[in-house]
């Protein structure tokens, strides 16, 4: 049967149902309390059908308040829509753009900063020799990303948790992490809080509030995201603070990462080094968009670009960030634009790839040339400063390494522990068999030989 009516009909008869839906979510989201307190369920559902149809406006589910029609029909361009600049304090030449950027930091602290940078540099010349010697099984070097290290560090709570990927060593500096803690677990000591079982470079430290690092990419991105969820449900004026880089951007454990903490208000901030190559692809190949900044804006995500050879950008932008994230419970993503100098890691060899020139062009303005610069024009540091300091550097590096080198590694009754709060029947037997035969001292020195996706 065919119906016709008018428009105010069609109007009063949507009203009514709107009305009765309204009435009836109410009523039954009363007996809901979790879903109400938690998840603001009522609210959701209130707010969608509460505008009226005189309104003419689009008034679809999967569309923000902000949305209107056209009667253009015209596609939004990546080539034509605008980018999202580099902020920046300090330039090329160690000058400091404006005045009002500043950060408010004491000369301690700022000299700290550099200091740290030299001695992550100096350790990672050390101990990338110590790789080739063939006294560690694996390194990854830091050179280039120095300020991306620091001034995200510096501008973090202590208390803040943070999840990491593989290069951020100098985040651990500056958190306390010694010189000796990272030598152990490179060398798979005794003292090593992971006795051993982790690859070389994936520190962690419950002391310092850094989550143990894996080797498989991203997958410390969603984790980041339950945590800071956890964290906001605490009520605890603190953040998380999750580390990764452009290639790891690509894994589906960064989409859901930056989904879960956009739809569920985690006080997140992720930090994107983007530092232009995932092992030996280009970010030319990796994407098409506006870089990572992009997307954090399309899954609901405040985000800024900064030049992260600039430690004051990198500093101004973290301490911004972890403002929106404890006042207004929101993630935020920073992605730091910088260049990997070094090689990946110690299995790869990036003249395959890429040109010696390009690796000197970047080297010219690497964040530690960049801030020696600033300190040299401030009258806060010279040529004998730094002399004496790259000799207390290496000095400090090279006490660490013969202090850890010879130490005893973890006895083998370590091996098949801390998984299970009382070891099953199986393990115990496992256990058992590896005691009356023991592994060759050779498969672990320098931690766990195995194949890692990076």
């Amino acid at each position: 049967m065919l119906v016709t009516t008018s428009m105010a009909g069609v109007r009063r008869l949507l009203g009514a149902v709107g009305k009765s839906l309204k009435q009836g979510v109410s009523e039954a989201s009363s007996n809901l309390p979790f879903m109400q307190t938690t998840y603001g369920f009522t609210k959701k559902l209130q707010s969608t059908y509460a505008a009226g149809f005189d309104d003419d406006r689009p008034q679809f589910p999967g569309t923000g308040s902000k949305v209107r029609f056209t009667e253009k029909l015209e596609f939004h361009l990546p080539d034509t829509s605008r980018t999202i600049p580099v902020y920046r304090v300090i330039d090329r030449q160690g000058e400091i753009l404006d005045p009002t950027q500043k950060p408010g930091l004491t000369q301690d602290v700022v000299l700290d900063m550099y200091r740290k940078m030299v001695l992550l540099n100096t350790l990672d010349g050390i101990m990338l020799n110590v790789q080739r010697q063939g006294r560690i099984t694996f390194y990854m070097t830091n050179y280039g990303e120095e300020a991306a290290h620091m001034g995200s560090a510096a501008a973090l709570d202590p208390a803040d948790v943070i999840f990491g990927q593989y290069r951020e060593a100098g985040v651990f500096l500056w958190r306390g992490f010694t010189l000796d803690d990272m030598m152990n677990q490179c060398f798979s000591t005794h003292r090593d809080v992971h006795k051993g079982r982790m690859v070389p470079i994936n520190y962690g430290s419950r002391d310092i509030n850094f989550v143990s690092m894996s080797s498989p990419l991203a997958t410390q991105m969603p984790q980041a995201a339950s945590a800071a969820y956890a964290m906001r449900m605490s009520g605890k004026p603190l953040c998380v603070a999750c580390y990764f880089g452009d290639g790891a951007s690509s894994e589906g454990d960064a989409h859901a990462g930056f989904n879960f903490a956009a739809t569920l208000d985690c006080p997140l901030i992720f930090f994107c080094r983007n530092n232009g190559y995932a092992i030996s692809t280009p970010t030319s190949e990796q994407y098409r968009g506006d870089g990572i900044a992009s997307r954090a804006i399309g899954y609901g995500i405040s985000t800024i670009r900064v030049d992260g050879n600039d430690v004051f950008a990198v500093y101004n932008a973290t301490k911004a960030a972890r403002e929106v994230c404890i006042k207004e419970s929101k993630p935020v993503l920073i992605e730091a634009m910088t260049y990997r100098i070094g090689d990946h890691s110690t299995s790869d060899d990036s003249t395959i790839y890429r040109s010696s020139e390009e690796v000197h062009h970047f080297k010219q303005d690497s964040p530690i040339t960049r801030l020696q610069t600033y300190l040299t024009k401030n009258n806060l540091w010279d040529s004998d400063k730094e002399t004496a300091y790259r000799e207390e550097a290496k000095s400090k590096v090279l006490e660490a390494f013969h202090g850890a080198k010879d130490r005893k590694k973890p006895p083998i009754s370590d091996l098949l522990t801390d998984v299970y709060d009382r070891m099953p029947a199986h393990l115990e037997s496992q256990a058992a068999d590896v005691i009356q035969r023991p592994i060759p001292r050779t498969r672990l020195h320098g931690g766990t030989q195995g194949c890692m996706m990076m």
